[in-house]
């Protein structure tokens, strides 16, 4: 057996990988390149249509959609580019099952995070509206804060302190501590 032969029997054995790979990778900068082009093209032209100033006119909130449609189109095509690079080398199954459930544990925790106080404090803004005990105008004491009530929602209660200064509480606070009504 010559060297020669060795070194094409070696690149037998090899190619079928190293293709897969170099394909890979190929299929995953293209998809990238596509995608920030699609992303830029989608920008401008939501830009064009002025998206952003109506949803403001409509909603009163200052908020990009132009740049969060584009990049939400440009991180899915990036996931189709990954799938199919992960399924031309092989790998898609086990890859997507752990991406998923990656997934499906940060979904849960940052619902869980994200509701951690809002769950009690809309409990709470509930039963003092049921209740009726606080409304605009009525002076209060709660820990070193007194003051008068301006306003209750079902999250919150403002307060006018005697300073002038307004301060906001969260209502699940109202129903942990002790309150004194002044009259």
């Amino acid at each position: 057996m010559t060297i020669g032969s060795q070194v094409g029997n070696a690149f037998a054995s090899i190619n079928p990988f190293l293709v897969k790979m170099v394909s890979g990778i190929i299929i995953l900068l293209i998809g990238f390149i596509i995608g920030k082009i699609i992303s830029k093209v989608i920008n401008k032209i939501l830009h064009e249509v002025d998206l952003d100033k109506g949803f403001k006119k409509t909603t009163g909130f200052e908020f990009s959609i132009e740049n969060t449609i584009s990049k939400i189109i440009a991180y899915l095509i990036y996931f189709i580019a990954i799938v199919m690079a992960l399924n031309t080398i092989g790998l898609t199954t086990f890859v997507l099952n752990m991406l998923f459930g990656a997934i499906i544990i940060i979904v849960v925790i940052s619902f869980i995070l994200a509701i951690k106080d809002f769950v009690p404090n809309f409990i709470s803004g509930y039963v003092l509206k049921k209740r009726g005990y606080f409304e605009p105008g009525i002076r209060i004491k709660i820990k070193d804060l007194e003051g008068v009530i301006i306003k209750v929602s079902l999250l919150e209660t403002s307060i006018k302190t005697p300073n002038k200064d307004t301060v906001i509480i969260p209502n699940a606070i109202f129903t942990k501590s002790e309150v004194i009504i002044k009259s």
